[in-house]
């Protein structure tokens, strides 16, 4: 099969890399890719948001299945138009996208299908959103969310009613956001230990992947910006071994997971790809915090070296709807990755510096996903804040976290910096 990759990450790396590994996959594309392309994929210079000229390159190159990384062409709705063309794709349709490219649409949702989440209001008009923040229901802190996809960045955690009011008028008055600020959503503030879980679905049925945790502060010891992710690990400890019945587990694919696929399916909406939880692990049981509706980054990059399976088979088998003979087998070794970031990231950072060691850091068995990198006259450079994903496997997390440290001793570019911490247990 032909197959066409959309994104430029770290995540997209992961999934042509782990796709090249098919033996049904003949020819294998990425659009836009980056320098870590090289011996896996040709890339295509077209943007994932390019609906038009994706649809024209998939007809004219002959490509029988897409694979969509970030949520933008999602949200732009390329399943619906790569559909009507004949065109498989994993990825769920504009309709389904909406878990996660309207907040507002996934808390109505919850709250009419009993998924469990933070108790929230919903406003249209800043006035309205300010009144509320000074009445008796306003226990904070609280947190306020733009109701539309903000990259990551539109949510805020207020401690009191000054800072809320000045995030309703980042959000809904001066528009940081744009239009994802249109309307809010004021949450309560859930207390206990984040996780994430991701599951593959195909309309009817779920299966729920490796667990992983992810790393978002950018200093040592969680200190520091929220990022994109500095670091992850696979299995998380929260859910100890995964391979076996964890009642917590048990827990969220029932009541959060299949209960969403199954309403999903009642309103009309088929969500087939990907569906990730981001939860709360409180007093009360696990809560959603927000859905993705796409792979996770950084933690599909320690999620995918420890399915045995074949991806291409298993993605298609989802897209079809057709996962109900299917089961995701993992391998009994820990995964864990170091991101090594631009200076100034998550906030202003300079990109073009030369990366140096990369072959040497690969010879050691480590996997080096590029993220932010492009080729520029023969030699890779840097082309973004979160650089590498510097990735390796052990029979314990120590092991495992060793070999990532040591190969990226090995790898140098100006600037270059990371966590030291990452899956470091005291």
């Amino acid at each position: 099969m032909k197959v066409l990759v959309i994104g430029s990450g770290g995540r997209e790396h992961a999934l042509v890399w782990k796709l090249s590994k098919s033996e049904s996959v003949t020819k294998l594309f990425w659009a836009p890719g980056n320098g870590g392309a090289q011996n896996y994929a040709d890339c295509v210079e077209i943007s994932g948001e390019n609906i038009p000229a994706i649809k024209e390159f998939c007809s004219s190159s002959k490509i029988d299945f897409v694979v969509v990384g970030p949520e933008a062409p999602l949200n732009l709705g390329i399943f619906d138009e790569l559909n009507k063309a004949g065109i498989k794709v994993f990825g769920p349709s504009k309709s389904a996208a909406q878990l996660e490219c309207s907040k507002v649409f996934t808390k109505l949702f919850c709250q009419k299908h009993r998924i469990p989440t933070a108790h929230c209001w919903i406003f249209e008009e800043s006035d309205k959103a300010l009144d509320f923040l000074k009445s008796k229901e306003a226990n904070y802190p609280l947190v306020l969310k733009a109701d539309g996809l903000a990259a990551g960045k539109g949510v805020i955690i207020s401690e009191d009613e000054k800072q809320a009011a000045e995030a309703v008028k980042i959000i809904m008055v001066q528009k940081e956001f744009g239009g994802a600020g249109d309307r809010i959503v004021i949450e309560e503030f859930l207390r206990g230990e984040e996780a994430s879980v991701m599951a593959l679905c195909d309309g009817e049925k779920s299966l729920l992947l490796p667990t992983a945790r992810d790393y978002k502060r950018a200093l040592d010891g969680d200190k520091g910006l929220n990022t994109g992710g500095m670091g992850a690990m696979s299995p998380s400890p929260l859910f100890s071994d995964d391979k076996k019945s964890n009642p917590m587990l048990d827990e969220i694919k029932a009541k959060i997971i299949d209960r969403t696929v199954s309403a999903m399916a009642e309103s009309g909406f088929h969500f087939r790809g990907i569906l990730y939880a981001g939860l709360m692990i409180t007093e009360k049981g696990p809560k959603l915090l927000e859905f993705n509706v796409r792979f996770g980054d950084p933690e599909t990059q320690v999620v995918l070296p420890r399915i045995e399976d074949d991806l291409l088979e298993l993605l298609l088998s989802a897209s079809e709807g057709n996962l109900a003979k299917k089961e995701i087998r993992q391998k009994e070794e820990k995964c864990v990755a170091v991101v090594a970031a631009s200076k100034g990231y998550p906030s202003q950072y300079q990109k073009g510096f030369e990366i140096s060691g990369l072959e040497q850091a690969e010879k050691t068995g480590a996997i080096i996903f590029h993220a932010g990198t492009k080729k520029k006259d023969n030699k890779i450079v840097t082309n973004g804040g979160r650089v590498l994903n510097i990735a390796a496997l052990g029979k314990t997390y120590l092991e495992a976290r060793n070999k990532c440290y040591e190969a990226l001793k090995l790898i140098n570019f100006e600037g270059m910096i990371f966590r030291s911490d990452i899956a470091q247990f005291n």
